[in-house]
C-alpha cells in the first residue's frame, strides 16, 4: 500500500473514494535551482527564493542536490555526508515559512560520456555494481540529512537503468530506512510505463515534458494546447488507476522558445517574441493539472536564488511567466515578486 504519510499531508493520496484532492492538498511546487554547484542553497538567498515561491502561490518547493557520475560508475557526492547544509537549510527555512519541500537528488553528468541522465547505463557488470553501490550509499546519506523533508525522489531520469529492478528496490529500501518521507521516482515522460517498481513507491513521478503539438508555425492556440492536455490526461488517468497510485509531475517547464510546445525539453532560448508561447504553455499545463484528480500537482522548472538571470533557460522570473502562473494558482499574501 502507499505510504500512510501521504494521507496525513493530504497529497499524493492513497487509493480512496475521494474523487479529487482538496484544494489545500494540491501540490503547487517550484524547483529552486542553483547558479553553480548548489552551495547557494545554504546561503541567505534561499530565504528570498522561498518567499518568491510563496508569493507566486506555491505551497511546495524542491531542491536537487548533486553527485557527479563517472564513466566507470563511480558516484562522487557534492552534497551529502560532509556537505550537509545545502540540503538541511532549505528544509528548515521552507518549514519555517509553512512550505513543504521535496528533495530530488540529481546526477551531474557534465564532463562524463553521458549527454544527459537519460543516457546513464553500464554494459560492464562491474561498473553497474559499482554504480548501484555508490548511488545507494549516496541516496541513504541524502535521506538521512533530509529525513524531515516532505518527499524524496529516489532517482531522476535514470530510465536506462530501471530494468535493474532488484537494485532499485534496494535503493528504495535504503532510503526508507532513513526517513518516513513519501517517496517517488522521476521517470522521463517517454518511459514512465516501463518502471517496474512503482508498487514500492508512494506515487508515480513523471518529468512531464510531453510534446503538445508537432508544428512550430503558426504557434499553437490555447485551445489546441488544452485539447492536447485532455488527451494526455486521459492516458495518465488510466495508468494511475491501473497501478493504484496518484501521479505527481516531478518536473514541468517550458522554455522561452518557439519550439516550447513541440519540444519542451529543449534548452534553446529564443527572443522575447517567444514569451507569449511560453506563458500560454505554462497556463494550459497548470490548468490541466488542477482539473485532473489523478495528477495531484507539479514542480515547475525552475527558479533561482538571487541574483536571477532571466536569460537562462527555463527562467520563470519574468512578468509573463509569473502572470501565467497567477492565472491558475491562488494568489498568496504579499503581492507579486519582482522580475
Amino acid at each position: 500500500m502507499p505510504h500512510s504519510v501521504w494521507s496525513l499531508v493530504g497529497v499524493w493520496l492513497a487509493a480512496t473514494a475521494v474523487a479529487q484532492p482538496p484544494a489545500e492538498g494540491r501540490i503547487r511546487g517550484i524547483t529552486i535551482s542553483t547558479h553553480g554547484n548548489g552551495d547557494d542553497w545554504a546561503r541567505d538567498g534561499i530565504v528570498a527564493a522561498l518567499g518568491d515561491v510563496q508569493r507566486l502561490g506555491g505551497n511546495w518547493v524542491a531542491i536537487h542536490p548533486y553527485a557527479r557520475i563517472r564513466d566507470d560508475g563511480r558516484v562522487d557526492a557534492w552534497q551529502g555526508e560532509r556537505n550537509t547544509e545545502p540540503i538541511a537549510r532549505p528544509i528548515r527555512e521552507a518549514h519555517a515559512l509553512g512550505l513543504k519541500i521535496m528533495v530530488v537528488p540529481h546526477l551531474a553528468h557534465w564532463g562524463s560520456r553521458f549527454r544527459w541522465r537519460g543516457e546513464i547505463e553500464f554494459a560492464d557488470g562491474d561498473a553497474r555494481v559499482r554504480f548501484f553501490a555508490d548511488y545507494t550509499r549516496w541516496l541513504a546519506a541524502v535521506a538521512e540529512i533530509a529525513a524531515h523533508a516532505d518527499a524524496i525522489v529516489v532517482g531522476s531520469e535514470l530510465d536506462r537503468t530501471v530494468d535493474c529492478e532488484a537494485q532499485w528496490r534496494g535503493v528504495i529500501a535504503a532510503v526508507r530506512a532513513q526517513t518516513k518521507a513519501p517517496l517517488t521516482y522521476g521517470a522521463n515522460w517517454t518511459d514512465y510505463a516501463r518502471v517496474p517498481f512503482w508498487d514500492a513507491l508512494d506515487a508515480i513521478g513523471i518529468q512531464a515534458y510531453f510534446p503538445l503539438v508537432e508544428r512550430l508555425d503558426p504557434p499553437p492556440t490555447r485551445a489546441e494546447l488544452d485539447a492536447a492536455w485532455v488527451a494526455r490526461m486521459a492516458e495518465l488517468r488510466a495508468f494511475s488507476l491501473r497501478l493504484d497510485r496518484h501521479i505527481v509531475f516531478t518536473e514541468l517547464g517550458y522554455n522561452r522558445a518557439h519550439a516550447a510546445a513541440a519540444t519542451p525539453w529543449a534548452y534553446r532560448v529564443d527572443g522575447d517574441d517567444a514569451l507569449p508561447l511560453q506563458a500560454r504553455c505554462l497556463a494550459a499545463a497548470l490548468q490541466a493539472i488542477e482539473a485532473e484528480p489523478r495528477v495531484v500537482g507539479c514542480f515547475l522548472w525552475k527558479w533561482f536564488p538571487p541574483p536571477r538571470r532571466n536569460g537562462r533557460d527555463f527562467a520563470l522570473a519574468t512578468p509573463s511567466a509569473q502572470a501565467a502562473i497567477a492565472e491558475v494558482w491562488p494568489a498568496s499574501p504579499g503581492g507579486k515578486t519582482g522580475g
